[in-house]
């Protein structure tokens, strides 16, 4: 699939050079902005990578060819590729993995500097990922979020918001592995509630949030219990969960054109038996549909969008 928009297209990455780009601005957000650590090799390619990269797929927002955004997925079948999911070395994930169906993995969204004031740019890439979503049958997506820095004391009302009003549901919820920080970091900072819920100012709280995340609570997200300091990438991370299901209604009656659009994708139905009898979007299906994503989320550019619904297979990559 691709969406473009005038000179504006999200899609999959196709080849091993367009993944190399995304890899490229990653580490030229990651590491060079934003302080993480980087081996020697990734300083001399200049690109941000780890070993998960290597079965992952590369969302891409383009612009006259040069890519300005990116998030990588991973889903189900590409985790058992692999091994496991990024998510698990941060967090114990065990009670979404037993969901039948699939889900999906979210991580490394950034976006160009330059490209940041544009909101185009983010919104086409969450309209390649309501695709994806739509296309792949995902029954959760998942990840982390993320502030720069390793004190989360400096987000403590953001976290401790979360912690009070939108932990994810006890057989859903990921726990943090503090075994798992660097060395010299006190487990301890894995708490989320860091202030009295009676401290608590969601206006405050909002402030402190990234937009990323603000963007998760609008979908409906909920959160895993616990924050992981992540010292050699220079930054604190919170779980976040989407049930594609529990889409706010709202955002469904816009976003895929009916308030219940998403219903079939419930953890308790288990998606896969249901998949002859349901095609959200077939990949000869509804334009209707796509065109209700659209317009939702590409808003006043939606007018010159352009879907092309045409596959294309990665010829892969080692890095």
């Amino acid at each position: 699939m691709a969406i473009k928009v005038r000179d504006y297209e999200v899609r999959l990455t196709r080849n091993k050079e367009e993944r190399r780009q995304v890899r490229q601005l990653r580490y030229e957000v990651f590491v060079e902005e934003e302080g993480a650590t980087a081996t020697e090799e990734q300083k001399n390619l200049r690109e941000e990578y780890d070993d998960f990269d290597r079965y992952a797929e590369y969302l891409a927002v383009f612009h006259n060819g040069k890519i300005v955004g990116t998030y990588r997925i991973i889903d189900r079948n590409n985790a058992e590729k692999m091994g496991s999911f990024y998510t698990e070395t941060e967090f114990n994930i065990s009670k979404i993995k037993k969901v039948d169906g699939n889900i999906a993995e979210m991580s490394r969204a950034c976006v160009k500097r330059e490209y940041r004031d544009n909101a185009l740019v983010m919104r086409m890439l969450w309209a390649g990922l309501g695709e994806f979503v739509m296309r792949r049958k995902i029954a959760i997506l998942f990840g982390v979020a993320s502030w720069v820095g390793t004190k989360s004391v400096e987000s403590a009302q953001a976290i401790s918001y979360l912690y009070y009003n939108h932990l994810s549901p006890l057989g859903l919820r990921a726990t943090v592995l503090s075994e798992n920080f660097a060395e010299g970091v006190n487990p301890k900072l894995s708490r989320m509630n860091i202030l009295p819920r009676e401290f608590v100012d969601e206006t405050d709280a909002r402030r402190q949030m990234t937009p990323l995340i603000k963007g998760y609570l609008r979908l409906g997200a909920t959160f895993g219990r616990g924050v992981f300091i992540d010292k050699p990438f220079n930054s604190y991370d919170v779980f976040v969960m989407v049930q594609t299901k529990k889409i706010d209604a709202a955002y469904q009656k816009h976003f895929l054109g009916r308030e219940n659009a998403l219903e079939n994708l419930d953890v308790r139905d288990n998606p896969l038996k249901t998949v002859g009898k349901i095609m959200l979007l077939p990949v000869t299906g509804s334009f209707k549909m796509v065109r209700s994503v659209l317009e939702f989320l590409l808003r006043e550019d939606a007018a010159d969008a352009e879907y092309i619904d045409d596959e294309h297979d990665d010829d892969g990559d080692e890095k």
